[in-house]
């Protein structure tokens, strides 16, 4: 891992946020088919916790580098985003189904919000120079359209990995 993610207050915010998380679904107790349904209900935001705060540090791992397209960036974003505001639904969730602990729910809270502000910091230091127009029109830097001149279409070559059905 690079030095200057592992090193990021974004990433280490994340990954903060992934170990209380783990440790909240610690205090969940498993729970078999035959277990009332508000226990497996609980069960199921256990896993989706886990799996939302495990994805987030990943995606921001994915795409630390600078020389990551702009289109990506945004799309791994939102990603990054959909599954925090999942974690707040899912602590909210947990609230409802009379989660014992729930001094721990608000702590998960917040930490999104401290990584929010993180986030959106780090949003703007995007390189809106470095971008692949995005075809579908929802990942284009400002001033950038889908159907926008392309100079990669112009290239005397076809592109290997752009197969024709």
């Amino acid at each position: 891992m690079n030095e200057r993610l592992e090193n990021s207050p974004l990433f280490i915010k994340a990954q903060q946020i992934d170990e209380l998380v783990s440790k909240v679904a610690d205090l969940i107790e498993e729970c078999d088919e035959d277990a009332d349904s508000e226990m497996q209900m609980m069960q199921h935001f256990k896993e989706y916790l886990t799996n939302s705060s495990r994805l987030i540090p990943a995606k921001i791992a994915g795409v630390f580098d600078d020389e990551i397209f702009y289109d990506v960036k945004m799309e791994t974003a939102t990603i990054i985003r959909r599954e925090a505001r999942y974690i707040l639904a899912y602590t909210a969730s947990l609230k409802e189904l009379s989660f014992k602990d729930v001094d721990y729910l608000k702590l998960i809270r917040d930490e999104i919000e401290e990584f929010r502000i993180l986030f959106a910091e780090w949003v703007k230091t995007f390189n809106k120079q470095n971008y692949k127009i995005d075809g579908w029109g929802l990942f284009n830097p400002p001033g950038v359209n889908n159907d926008d001149y392309d100079i990669e279409d112009d290239l005397p070559f076809d592109n290997p990995f752009d197969d024709d059905f």
